[in-house]
């Protein structure tokens, strides 16, 4: 008879990395929970993680390599045979038209293990093709361009304080929903309805009355793409203010006083008709933001998905930094993580524009192209420049 033994890990099915408390009996699992003494997410899984165990032993998943028959279906073969297969393969492929001829696509969760992280590299390496893509590459590409060109690392991310902010604006992402991407924060509806109960506001800036808008204290539509304006018309407003310690930026940054004089153009009377947000309330946003105890905004997919994506992504942490916000409680804080990402940037492929796709010239960010990098025959060739 086995003996039932308990284990405990973390999930790595999204960034929440919720504590996990599994029985097994062998090898299968016979029930998930979260783990009550985790101390980061002190119980809570969502449904994903509980049906892990459905996931591990469900009939359909692949334990063994396939090889397609000339019939077109799939016989059960060997490792060593799969393995010598794929190297007969690819090994024809890229001695007849190069490894550039090879395309790599990695999905989730590669990003939320930094073994496999490295593993991901050195795969690429080994296949030496610049054709890589990943789930980053369509959702995530201009935050990593961000921090690499802002803090020498593409994993170098200011995370939402969410626990201590008293002013939540969320741009472009649906926390409700999405568990919180990019934010490391397990149960995130407990954690914004803490926000309101202790005083706290809400803000939602979305072309659509997401989930999370509809919690929210007050949802603001904008037109699609008018993110980047928008954030740095808040900024505009509140130098126009004097709301701003220039002496702290100084010291945090370089680049302060150009930055300064470029914003000089993007009043909110300017923008409004552009993203379809009258100037009053622009200024009144820029306003609540910084008169807030403590206040952080949080941008995410919605963002990272249209034309001026990266400038955005950028918006977000200049308008922390300028309302004193970035690295301060209830702000957006950079965390010590427990491996020393700078140390280990080099082995993670990170890096921004290094090359480019063959096309439309779109740049590469942390290893990997856009997902989209051809056009249509019938649409000239976009221009060559750093646009995700």
């Amino acid at each position: 008879m086995t003996m039932l033994r308990t284990v405990f890990r973390t999930c790595t099915l999204c960034e929440a990395m919720c504590g996990l408390k599994l029985e097994l009996d062998g090898d299968r699992i016979i029930s998930v929970r979260g783990d009550e003494d985790d101390p980061f997410s002190r119980g809570y899984i969502c449904p994903k993680g509980v049906a892990i165990g459905e996931v591990h032993h469900d009939p359909d998943r692949l334990r063994t390599p396939l090889k397609r028959a000339a019939d077109g279906s799939f016989m059960p073969i060997g490792w060593d045979e799969a393995f010598d297969l794929i190297e007969q393969r690819l090994g024809a492929v890229r001695a007849s038209y190069g490894a550039d001829a090879i395309a790599v696509y990695m999905g989730n969760p590669i990003i939320h293990n930094y073994g496999v992280i490295l593993l991901r590299a050195s795969f690429a390496r080994a296949v030496g093709s610049r054709n890589c893509f990943g789930p980053g590459s369509q959702d995530t590409s201009p935050r990593w361009a961000v921090s690499y060109l802002l803090y020498g690392s593409s994993l170098v991310t200011p995370v939402p304080d969410i626990d201590r902010t008293q002013y939540f604006l969320c741009v472009g992402a649906n926390p409700w929903i999405s568990n919180g991407s990019l934010m490391t924060a397990p149960d995130i509806r407990r954690r914004l309805r803490a926000i309101r109960e202790r005083g706290g506001r809400i803000v939602v800036v979305d072309p659509r009355r997401t989930e999370t808008a509809r919690e929210a204290d007050q949802w603001i539509a904008i037109r699609p793409g008018g993110d980047a304006a928008l954030l740095i018309a808040m900024v505009q407003t509140l130098i126009e203010d004097g709301k701003i310690d220039e002496h702290r930026i100084e010291t945090m940054a370089r680049g302060w006083t150009e930055i300064r004089r470029r914003l000089v153009a993007f009043t909110p009377e300017r923008v409004a008709a552009d993203i379809g947000i009258d100037a009053q309330t622009i200024r009144r946003l820029a306003r609540e933001f910084a008169d807030a105890p403590a206040s952080v905004v949080y941008t995410r997919v919605g963002v990272c998905n249209n034309r001026f994506s990266t400038i955005a992504t950028w918006a977000t942490d200049l308008l922390n930094l300028a309302a004193g916000r970035l690295g301060e409680v209830g702000g957006a804080m950079l965390p010590t993580p427990a491996v020393n990402i700078s140390a280990l940037s080099p082995y993670f492929n990170d890096g921004y524009a290094r090359w480019r796709s063959r096309v439309r010239k779109l740049p590469e960010t942390f290893g990997e192209l856009p997902a989209k990098c051809w056009r249509k025959k019938s649409r000239p060739a976009a221009p060559a420049r750093s646009r995700l």
